[in-house]
């Protein structure tokens, strides 16, 4: 293959160390938030929320217990009754307001994002203002739901479909998206009729947590609560709560196969948004330029911690060194740095010391296998949990960095011959939440698309999200959807009423 032999050396961008994206009183209180208030953990132990850009601690907040869920178990249970009753307009109201409280905090929302996360600032925008977009739609869907109609199926019988809400649902939201993923949640769950119990990542728990300070007056008190903690202890209560009718997760595989393992006893509703390794399949008709501009967004938003980056090029063999090529120059030109050193900053940290391990674990290994960096390749000078963006080629399927997930801001490139071989080896992974198909070929990418085992499936784009539409996955990816109106049939359950009308 030829491809560009130099890159511009990457380094980051630091801002002013007296420059800081939160002031004094930005954070929100310490301790849990239950039953409408936030009041001290059961337990004095505190967890450190770390800045990924500077390694120094931000905020400490409770480390919870399993008290401490038992009590928002309680809180939610206690609220549910009247919240379930009220009409599908009264829940849109509030709902709307929600939103309208969100977007009135947009910029300390945003600032505390990415002061939390390393996010740049305009990931952390979109973030919020998908988040406003969220709440907004569950608001007008829950006042439009649909089911069979009503009718005689039997003779003298009337049928009646009801849509009732399941009562409690615990959530477990992710780091790399914290106020968003809970948006996904609270908003579907509470337009159905529901309460919840919401544990944020240890990791990432600042704007959730402000999240429900900001929205305490409009909420009844017990219908959201928030616990932080670990997985094992709180996520793992919620998971095997008996005051708990359903268990939804966004999370990696290992987490939520502990979750639905922590279900199975009760057997209470699990909903589940696991990893991806989502392929994107460049056909020898693609307009590569358009595709690489694609992954360029697509591989390497929010730094390549996201479950449904397009992370793994699989492209025709005839015009492989033209695309990398393409690929190679468009990643060369990200700026890497500190949110608050930049708006033209679109790569910031990983999110914690481990993850970054994990990440560097992955390239240092595939070197060693012989696998070659077009451009990144590796960690970036410190302070911070910073890696260069990479773009992997001389892949094989069977390669590690083919297969398993790095999220982090790398991209593995492999070569195919036809088409049957790249759909084999584009479904050969154990994932399947998303996917895409380069070509200009219309009926090739109907018939491609239709071949593909993802939820989601891109025609000539990746990664591109509507709230109208369903997201989730197959295989180990989990089961579930978040988004449009399949997420109210998910924290909904349906009951048949009939009636014998016989005179």
């Amino acid at each position: 293959m030829t491809f560009l032999n130099e890159t511009p050396a990457v380094t980051v961008r630091r801002s002013d160390v007296a420059t800081s994206l939160l002031s004094d009183g930005d954070l929100p209180p310490t301790g849990q938030f239950i039953d409408g208030q936030f009041r001290p953990s059961t337990s004095d132990r505190t967890l450190d929320v770390v800045d990924p850009c500077r390694e120094t601690v931000l905020a400490r907040v409770a480390d919870g217990t399993v008290a401490d869920v038992d009590l928002a178990v309680v809180a939610a249970r206690k609220a549910q009754p009247a919240w379930g009753r009220l009409t599908p307009k009264e829940r849109s109201l509030i709902l709307l307001q929600v939103a309208d409280r969100v977007e009135k905090h947009h910029d300390l929302l945003v600032n505390m994002e990415s002061a939390n996360t390393g996010k740049p600032l305009g990931v952390s925008r979109d973030d919020v203002a998908s988040t406003i977009d969220t709440f907004r739609f569950f608001a007008g869907a829950a006042r439009s739901s649909t089911s069979q109609a009503a009718g005689d199926y039997t003779e003298n019988h009337l049928s009646v479909i009801i849509r009732e809400p399941l009562g409690v649902v615990g959530v477990v939201t992710p780091w790399n998206y914290p106020l968003l993923m809970a948006a996904w949640k609270i908003a579907p769950i509470l337009a159905a009729g529901n309460t919840l119990v919401l544990k944020p990542s240890e990791l990432t728990p600042l704007t959730t947590l402000k999240f429900a300070e900001l929205v305490a007056d409009l909420l009844p008190a017990g219908v959201l609560n928030v616990v932080t903690g670990t997985g094992p202890v709180v996520g793992a209560r919620l998971a095997d709560h008996p005051g708990i009718d359903m268990i939804a997760l966004t999370g990696s595989v290992n987490s939520g196969r502990a979750v639905a393992q922590g279900a199975a006893p009760s057997l209470k509703r699990v909903h589940l948004e696991l990893g991806g390794k989502a392929p994107v399949v460049i056909f020898e008709d693609a307009d590569l330029t358009a595709a690489a501009s694609s992954i360029r967004n697509a591989g390497y938003w929010n730094s390549g911690q996201e479950c449904g980056a397009g992370c793994r090029v699989l492209v025709h063999e005839s015009i492989a060194d033209t695309f990398i090529e393409h690929l190679v120059n468009e990643v060369s030109s990200f700026v890497v740095g500190e949110p608050n050193a930049g708006d033209d900053v679109e790569i910031g940290p990983l999110v914690s010391r481990p993850h970054f391990d994990r990440v560097c674990g992955y390239l240092d290994r595939a070197k060693g296998a012989g696998v070659r960096a077009a451009v990144g390749g590796s960690a970036l000078d410190g302070p911070g949990f910073f890696v260069a963006p990479t773009v992997l080629i001389n892949v094989d399927s069977d390669a590690e960095v083919a297969r398993e997930e790095i999220f982090g801001p790398v991209v593995t490139v492999e070569t195919f011959a036809d088409e049957t071989e790249a759909v084999t080896r584009a479904n050969s992974t154990p994932y399947g939440l998303s996917a895409s198909v380069f070509t200009e070929n219309a009926r090739r990418s109907h018939d491609v698309a239709a071949r593909l085992d993802a939820g989601t499936v891109w025609v000539n784009s990746h990664l591109v999200l509507a709230t109208e539409a369903p997201w989730g996955g197959f295989k180990g990816s989990g089961y579930g959807r978040d988004l449009s109106i399949y997420a109210l049939d998910d924290y909904s359950r349906t009951k048949h009423v009939m009636h014998n009308h016989t005179r």
